[in-house]
């Protein structure tokens, strides 16, 4: 009687193996946290090397000393070179009309769209967000013929009016309104609450954080904005900043590097602030969002 063939020895993995993936998976780990911190260095230059040149007095721009003392000069000249104090009162309130405008008016436009039974409401939509395809640099001529034929030429009213009716916002809102649940407006309306008291006690609460996303986001485009405002003023009466700065780097004046990098210190700082106070409701709202 013949014996069964003995069974094939397991053979153990060699000592090491099992470690190999771990490693493997920690390298490229320490590899992603070195490129996210190279892509961050990368982004943060430009900001180095203007507070480099804002502390540092206009003698030592030349080269690199780091045993030189920084000082605030730079600062107190580029403010009394400049009427900044009107620059930032004219940008606040410039920012201040558009985003309360643009708020307004989209929270009226997205509930509409949502709520209302609208003949075509999907073929309005569509048209709103065509706006998104236009840059408002092609529309410059237009809207100068149009501000000027309605007087507002020079003043904060003209800067604005342009972009009053924003289809971002009206986007954002729309897919925000659209998860609210219907049965909380119903319940509303039983107890007597009119359309604007359930925009005012329901969706705006409920819609808070993409109210603070897109508050910022208008705020720093509104902040930043030159083309148009440069167009359209001619005094320094309703000059915001980013126009006021062109005075630092006048062909007879020279370039000042010193001063334009205080001055553009000064003038981001603000926009800086508001997102690292906000900066956790600006991704999660986005977020929310993008998935809806």
């Amino acid at each position: 009687m013949s014996r069964p063939p003995p069974a094939a020895a397991k053979t153990a993995p060699p000592p090491g193996l099992h470690g190999q993936p771990a490693r493997a998976a920690g390298l490229r780990r320490r590899c992603g946290t070195l490129i996210i911190w190279a892509g961050a260095l990368l982004w943060m230059l430009p900001i180095m090397v203007s507070v480099w040149v804002a502390i540092h007095p206009a003698s030592q721009q030349g080269g690199f000393t780091p045993l030189s003392m920084p000082t605030l000069e730079n600062f107190i000249h580029a403010w009394q070179a400049a009427p900044f104090g009107r620059y930032f009162i004219n940008t606040l309130l410039l920012v201040l009309i558009i985003v309360a405008s643009q708020l307004i008016l989209a929270t009226l436009a997205a509930y509409a769209l949502v709520r209302f039974r609208l003949k075509g409401a999907g073929i309005i939509f569509s048209l709103i967000l065509l706006q998104l395809m236009i840059s408002p640099d092609v529309l410059i001529l237009t809207n100068y013929h149009t501000i000027g034929a309605l007087g507002l030429r020079d003043t904060l009213w003209g800067i604005a009016l342009p972009y009053f009716a924003s289809a971002f916002a009206i986007f954002l809102l729309r897919q925000t309104f659209k998860s609210i649940p219907l049965v909380l407006e119903e319940a509303a309306i039983i107890e007597g609450a009119g359309r604007l008291t359930i925009l005012r006690r329901i969706y705006i609460p409920l819609a808070k954080p993409v109210y603070i996303a897109f508050t910022l986001v208008s705020i720093s485009f509104h902040w930043n904005d030159f083309l148009w405002p440069l167009v359209i003023t001619d005094s320094v009466r309703v000059r915001p900043l980013t126009v006021g700065l062109q005075l630092f780097s006048a062909p007879e004046q020279g370039v000042q590097w010193a001063l334009i990098g205080a001055a553009t210190l000064m003038t981001s700082l603000p926009l800086l602030i508001l997102f690292l106070v906000f900066q956790r409701q600006f991704v999660q709202s986005f977020m929310r969002a993008g998935i809806r």
